[in-house]
This record gives C-alpha cells, structure tokens and sequence, in this order.
C-alpha cells in the first residue's frame, strides 16, 4: 500500500510543478489554487508513505517519479527540447528508482 501511496504522491507531484507553468508565477488564481491543492496532496501521501517505507527511499523515488513526469510533460505541453541526452538522463533516474524499488527491502 504504501508504494501505491508512493506512486500516487509522485503523481500529484507532477501535477502541481505542470500547475507552476499554468499559474504564470502564481499570478492566476484558479491554476495557482489547483497548484497548492495538488502540493498539499503530494506530501500528504508522501507522508502517509514514509510510515512504512525507508524515507530516503521513498524521497528519491517521489522526487524521480515527478522529474520524470515533469520532464516528458515538459515536452509535450511546452516544447521543450528533446534530445537523444535527455532522454538517457531521465533513463537513468527511472533505472534508479526501479533500483531503489527493488533494493527498499533487502536490508
């Protein structure tokens, strides 16, 4: 349960740094408002999730799953440029989060 909290967390962590762009500096208000709602779920969840799991583990993988999410959303909404190095840099942090994953219980 808790790694589905996890996953969950990391999404709604995409969504309000997508709402950052969307609310122009915080500046309109409904995008800015959606943005805070989406913050507070975000760590909420990350919170709920650091009861059970490791919380460098469960930050590393929050952080990788919304940089990730930003990043691919960054190119698709905002074209934002994709490059044969950017997509092997956000490669390596999805091999690092499986990696943690996998490893979260074997100590």
């Amino acid at each position: 349960m808790a790694w589905y909290l996890l996953l969950v967390a990391g999404l709604f962590e995409i969504a309000w740094a997508i709402g950052l762009e969307y609310s122009e500096g915080l500046s309109r208000p409904a995008p800015t408002a959606a943005t805070g709602v989406a913050m507070l779920i975000s760590v909420v969840l990350l919170a709920k999730a650091v009861e059970t799991l490791p919380v460098g583990t469960a930050y590393a993988v929050w952080t990788g799953i919304g940089a990730v999410g930003t990043a691919a959303l960054g190119i698709v909404l905002f074209d934002e440029p994709l490059s044969p190095a950017r997509v092997a840099f956000v490669g390596l942090i999805v091999v690092g989060i499986v990696g943690l994953n996998l490893t979260a219980s074997a100590s």
